[in-house]
């Protein structure tokens, strides 16, 4: 009775509480304090729970990397980014839409964020489709998917949730390059899927640059391009830890926004950190009750209880994970990416580990998965950014998504059903 009335009672408050509106970091440990309450937790080990979470090495890296993609940000390198792909694909039919699908890819080597995306590429990006005579759903269903490359390929601050929420040792490096040939794979799949429409509805083709622009365009990007080299080459050659890499690429990130591109003077540069310390902030808050609420869920048995419960379905690990990944699409219609990533780790990573998956491929496919539900409405984040941007209604635009969700589904079921797609990275240099 006390284990039933107190997995009520976690799971009620925390219902409550973000119906009410109340910050998750709150309704976490609201929730985790009520339910220690009830089962005579001592508050020790809430508290002593919360300290680890954000005390971690682990988590060591999450400054730096907001830090970079701030400076980074602020610093016109989106811009920049833009005209370089510009200059390799602009050419071809359709190809300021390729572009936006490319220009994600790199940028989402430096922001990690897919409302960051959307915010800063398609606040151009949108409007300029648009004027070039791109359909408004299209422009806002490009944008909005390629997007989510960014929560895949590193630095993403979704697969530091994930291993944070985890709790298992598991290393951020690795699984940092789980996410590279995946996340180019995605872009891919993006850009044949923006070029295949941009075919049959005879969409336009950008103008020519002459060479001698071109030449500017692409180094002046190539070294802002060096930040995301940093951090790929770095941690996949073992040169650094992502901790280190973090640091190194937001010095280097700072030097050539100053006195390269002299975008950021002291004043642009306090405003980045700011921006920073709030972001950083509404993390730690978020890590470090989140852990609390694991820590009760864990004594309540619940991740063992669930895990029964899908193993009584089928016996089938594909039928376990196959039911677990369509509860998270259910879910991310509904409920925030990092929120969902939060709680459902704790309670669907043992499930995972006991039918025998590699945590880091389930790391990939939970984090892709739920990717999917900034793009769905009614909560879908990036897809209420970029229809504002674009200033249509969401019922308008999802026609124009159907063929990008398609796309998106096509690559999380290769994902799943072929795991060197994500491990052969790691495991060629030793890392699984």
């Amino acid at each position: 009775m006390n284990i039933a009335m107190g997995t009520a009672i976690l799971f009620g408050t925390l219902a409550v509480l973000m119906c009410l509106r109340v910050p998750i970091s709150f309704s976490l440990g609201i929730s985790a304090l009520f339910t220690a309450i009830y089962l005579d937790i001592p508050f020790l080990n809430l508290f002593q729970k919360m300290a680890t979470g954000i005390t971690s090495f682990t988590f060591m890296c999450v400054p730096f990397f907001i830090i970079m993609a701030q400076i980074m940000t602020d610093g016109g390198i989106s811009d920049r980014l833009t005209k370089f792909c510009n200059v390799l694909v602009g050419r071809m039919r359709g190809g300021t839409a390729i572009v936006n699908c490319v220009v994600s890819m790199f940028f989402g080597g430096i922001s990690g964020s897919s409302i960051a995306d959307v915010s800063s590429i398609g606040a151009f990006l949108i409007p300029a489709m648009v004027k070039e005579g791109y359909d408004a759903d299209y422009s806002v269903a490009v944008t909005c998917t390629s997007s989510v490359e960014g929560i895949i390929i590193p630095p993403s601050q979704n697969m530091i949730y994930y291993i944070v929420a985890a709790g298992s040792g598991l290393s951020i490096s690795t699984m940092f390059m789980c996410g590279y040939l995946p996340g180019f794979i995605l872009t891919m799949a993006l850009c044949v899927c923006s070029y295949v429409i941009a075919v049959r509805k005879k969409y336009p083709i950008s103008e020519k640059r002459p060479w001698k622009e071109n030449i500017i365009i692409v180094k002046e990007a190539l070294l802002g391009l060096v930040t995301i080299l940093i951090v790929a080459v770095g941690i996949t050659a073992g040169v650094f830890t992502a901790t280190e890499a973090g640091a190194i690429a937001a010095v280097y990130a700072l030097i050539i926004t100053a006195f390269i591109y002299k975008t950021i003077d002291f004043k642009k540069f306090v405003g980045c950190l700011i921006k920073s310390l709030k972001s950083l902030s509404t993390i730690m808050a978020i890590i470090a009750t989140s852990n609390a609420f694991s820590y009760v869920l864990s004594y309540l048995k619940v991740p063992a209880r669930v895990a029964t419960a899908l193993t009584n379905v089928s016996d089938n690990p594909t039928v376990v994970l196959l039911m677990m990944v369509l509860l998270m699409i259910i879910l991310g219609c509904f409920m925030d990416m990092g929120i969902l990533i939060i709680l459902l780790t704790p309670i669907f990573y043992p499930v995972a580990m006991s039918i025998g998956y590699n945590p880091y491929h389930f790391g990939l496919i939970m984090v892709l998965t739920l990717g999917l539900g900034l793009l769905t409405p009614p909560v879908g984040t990036s897809l209420w950014a970029g229809c504002a941007i674009a200033n249509i209604p969401i019922e308008k635009s999802l026609k124009g998504f159907l063929p990008f969700y398609f796309t998106y589904l096509v690559v999380l079921a290769f994902i799943i059903f072929f795991p060197e797609i994500s491990l052969c990275l790691p495991r060629a240099l030793g890392y699984v």
